[in-house]
Order: C-alpha cells, then sequence, then structure tokens
C-alpha cells in the first residue's frame, strides 16, 4: 500500500511541479482575485488530475492506445482554450482595471473551479504525461489490486493539490504586498505568456 501511495505521490507532482500555462493561470487568478479564487482554481487543476490518475489505474494502456487517433484534436482544443482564457484575462484586465475588489467580491468559487477542471483536462503537458504514464506501468502495476490502485490516486491527488495550493498562496501573499498598478502589470503579463503557450501549441497542431 505504501508502495501505491509514493507511486502516486511522484506521479501526481511529477504532473503539478513542472510550470505550465495551468500554474501561471493559478497564480494570476490568485494575484488578480484573491486566495480563495486560486485556491478554488487549484482544486479544480487537481481534480483532473485525479481523473487521469484514476483512468491510469483503471483502463491501463489499451485506453492510451484508444485515444492515440485524438491527441492531435485534443492538443488544437487545448491550445484555442489557452488563448481564449489568456485573451479574456487581457482584456478584463484592459478595461476594467480599477475594479479589481469588485470581481474579487463577485467571484464564484465554483465557476472558477470548474473552469480549471476543463482547462486542466485539455491541457496537453497533462494528456501527454499520463498518457506516457500509462503506457510505461509495469504489468505489475497495471494488475494491482483495488485498494492499492485507490491509494496510488489519492496519493497523486494529495501531490498536485498540495503544490497548487502553494502556487495559490504565493500568488495570494504576493498579491497583498505589491502595489495594484504592478499587480495589473504582473497578470498582463502572465496572460501574455498563456497565450503565447497556446499559440505554440495550435502552431505545432498545423505545422505537424
Amino acid at each position: 500500500m505504501m508502495t501505491s501511495f509514493l507511486e502516486g505521490l511522484a506521479a501526481g507532482y511529477g504532473i503539478a511541479i513542472p510550470v505550465g500555462a495551468v500554474a501561471i493561470l493559478i497564480v494570476n487568478t490568485s494575484l488578480n482575485r484573491g486566495f480563495r479564487l486560486g485556491f478554488s482554481a487549484g482544486a479544480g487543476a487537481a481534480t483532473a488530475d485525479v481523473l487521469y490518475a484514476g483512468l491510469a489505474v483503471v483502463a491501463g494502456s489499451g485506453l492510451a492506445h484508444a485515444l492515440a487517433p485524438l491527441a492531435v484534436p485534443m492538443r488544437a482544443v487545448g491550445g484555442l482554450a489557452l488563448m481564449a482564457l489568456a485573451a479574456w484575462g487581457l482584456w478584463r484586465g484592459w478595461r476594467a482595471p480599477a475594479s479589481l475588489s469588485q470581481q474579487l467580491r463577485a467571484g464564484r468559487a465554483g465557476a472558477v473551479y470548474m473552469q480549471f477542471v476543463g482547462l486542466t483536462l485539455l491541457n496537453p503537458l497533462t494528456i501527454v504525461y499520463f498518457a506516457a504514464y500509462i503506457l510505461g506501468r509495469q504489468p505489475a502495476a497495471q494488475s494491482a489490486s483495488p485498494a492499492a490502485a485507490a491509494v496510488f490516486v489519492l496519493g497523486a491527488g494529495l501531490a498536485s493539490l498540495s503544490w497548487q495550493t502553494l502556487l495559490a498562496a504565493l500568488g495570494g501573499l504576493a498579491r497583498r504586498s505589491i502595489t495594484p498598478r504592478f499587480r495589473a502589470i504582473a497578470v498582463a503579463i502572465g496572460n501574455l505568456i498563456v497565450l503565447a503557450l497556446g499559440i505554440r501549441i495550435l502552431a505545432g497542431v498545423l505545422l505537424s
């Protein structure tokens, strides 16, 4: 059991720690709208990681082969989703930079949570990581007991949630210590990075 839990922790941190578009967006959410909504964003990302981890232990390598034909369309959709979210963030910051406090009060944690569940499920990095993990699992691991599989998923979920919460906390702390103007600049830079990542993903699909 402990081996399965540690394997789950390793898988969870393996996908959560690399700084990608979702991580930047979580920090941006905390910077822009406070820790509460940043934590909701991180919890959404962690939920998606849990779903993929569950598929990894339940479906085995057959699922990865079945999803292989959909890899390119899913990458394209993921790139477009990142571009759209970044453009919306840039527009909102330009349109009403002085209304962050109102946005924070009006923000709905559930909506942010569901947004990041969907975004992380479409994130090409998440898809590729867990597809590779499924294919790379040893036969003994693929035939693990249901209890061991559940412990693996638990470890992956706890690892991902702990890292996403740390990102949200860092964004929330920075939000309190910087001026509104600098915060708006930081959020704009973060959105531009996410936009560039989305364009890069979509360009890779179109040029492949």
